[in-house]
């Protein structure tokens, strides 16, 4: 989804999703050189103070050159043998994913200029404002990504952290998938040990009980069926509110609403402190497809390479993070991941 500017109405001990915080003007900052009013702003209660200033230290190596002069910093390794080797020794891997990695599933991103539904961007539809005036028009916009998302599979990319997994997990060792993508291509893929930051479109939430459930219906309900055409002309549905997705649960019949994170929300804190404990003990970090603009989600590769454990990037495009890493792969995720992550020639055959 596209990054805007947060705005912060939810304190409930959970994480705000972003843009890129240095570049929004304030006139206090931390010791560490970061602009501390937008950290807070990004970093509710719930935050570990750990966490806090791990972050503050990853912001200042990423944009010093935002903040003052700027860190030199080596370029990143393009050596696919010099990434095997650290590979192979590698214990705990963690997996950041972007909309990168679905993007050559043929899912759309709604990105950039041309990242319209209809006559509208993601952020102007993904928010709680939008479901509030218009619930059938929001409604309609996750009814055609959901039914896009049934005719799509897991690429090369999905498949080969999926395999990875699962072989290296016979041998002891960990592979843990952190995806911003709502798409559940890693879990269709076979991934099990999987944190979805910003939610499922499988998934819903009913917004006068609070109950999730899965929810794999084609169509989600009887007026939505042919419903979602993303065609600039098309005109909304207009669909009764007591039409649309209902909560089933007995006695409650509530509205029900995407089980995803949307502009101006907060992300799961229960969520974002298992990110953190991978984070923490992870010796190898792969970061695929992801633009590196999406706060919080941002930080996390630069948090790990800021303790001096290896960080490899995999993407169509050098990022603002990309020269605080040791390694970066240019090119399709379908292409250079499998070779990154096949079995290794040391690696014991179960």
């Amino acid at each position: 989804a596209l990054p805007i500017s947060c705005k912060p109405p939810y304190t409930h001990g959970r994480e705000s999703r972003s843009v890129d915080p240095v570049r929004t003007h304030s006139s206090r900052r931390c010791a560490g050189g970061c602009n501390s009013k937008i950290i807070l702003m990004i970093l509710f209660r719930g935050t570990s103070r750990r966490l806090l200033f791990q972050v503050c230290c990853s912001l200042k190596q990423m944009y010093a050159g935002t903040l003052g002069t700027r860190l030199q910093m080596a370029h990143p390794s393009s050596s696919m043998a010099g990434f095997r080797e650290v590979f192979a020794k590698a214990k705990h891997i963690a997996v950041i994913t972007g909309a990168g990695v679905s993007a050559e599933s043929g899912v759309p991103t709604f990105r950039g200029p041309g990242g319209y539904w209809r006559k509208w961007q993601a952020q102007q539809i993904a928010t709680p404002e939008a479901f509030s005036r218009n619930p059938s028009r929001v409604w309609e916009f996750y009814h055609y990504r959901r039914e896009v998302m049934l005719s799509k599979i897991p690429n090369a990319a999905h498949i080969s952290i999926a395999e990875c997994e699962a072989r290296l997990s016979k041998q002891g060792r960990k592979v843990v998938v952190v995806t911003q993508n709502i798409d559940e291509l890693h879990r269709r893929a076979g991934s099990k040990d999987l944190l979805e930051i910003h939610g499922s479109l499988f998934k819903t939430r009913c917004t006068n009980c609070g109950n999730v459930k899965e929810n794999y219906k084609s169509p989600i309900c009887p007026a939505l069926a042919g419903k979602g055409a993303p065609d600039p002309e098309t005109e909304d549905a207009n669909i009764p509110v007591e039409d649309l997705p209902r909560c089933e649960e007995h006695g409650c019949n509530g509205l029900l609403r995407p089980h995803v994170v949307w502009f101006g929300e907060t992300l799961d804190s229960n969520i974002l402190t298992e990110v953190e404990k991978e984070l923490d003990v992870c010796d190898l970090c792969l970061v695929v497809g992801t633009s590196s603009v999406v706060y919080p989600a941002a930080m996390f590769a630069p948090q790990v390479a800021a303790r001096g454990v290896p960080v490899a990037e995999f993407n169509m495009e050098t990022t603002s993070a990309t020269n605080s890493f040791r390694f970066h792969f240019q090119g399709p995720c379908g292409t250079t991941l499998p070779k990154a992550l096949a079995r290794h020639e040391t690696e014991i055959i179960m």
